[in-house]
């Protein structure tokens, strides 16, 4: 049973985060009124340093130019709130990779 101050959500990863981490979901317990940002770096905390280097951009300290976060089904960055946005109880986010080309 969840504690009142807990939410679960479920996390999908996807391409080559789906290779580094070894798995492909996730389900993670956060504090209540925890933000995409916090599950982000909380994702970093759990698997390898070559899946935060593939996460998070170092200079901008963000995810955002490395990939798409859908919070059920919405991009994050549409979001009022972007990486801001609290996560609730059962709420699913899919993490995507984006290739950059030169």
């Amino acid at each position: 049973m969840l504690e009142l101050s807990e939410c679960k959500v479920k996390v999908e990863l996807t391409g080559i985060l789906r290779r580094i981490a070894g798995k492909g979901t996730v389900t993670l317990s956060l504090k209540e009124k925890s933000t995409i940002k916090d599950l982000i770096f909380k994702l970093t905390e759990l698997f390898s340093s070559e899946f935060k280097r593939a996460l998070i951009d170092p200079e901008l300290n963000s995810p955002m130019p490395n990939v798409l976060i859908l919070l059920n089904g919405k991009e994050v960055r549409v979001l009022p709130k972007g990486l801001e946005s609290e996560i609730k109880n059962g709420d699913k986010i899919v993490i995507i990779p984006v290739t950059h080309g030169g």
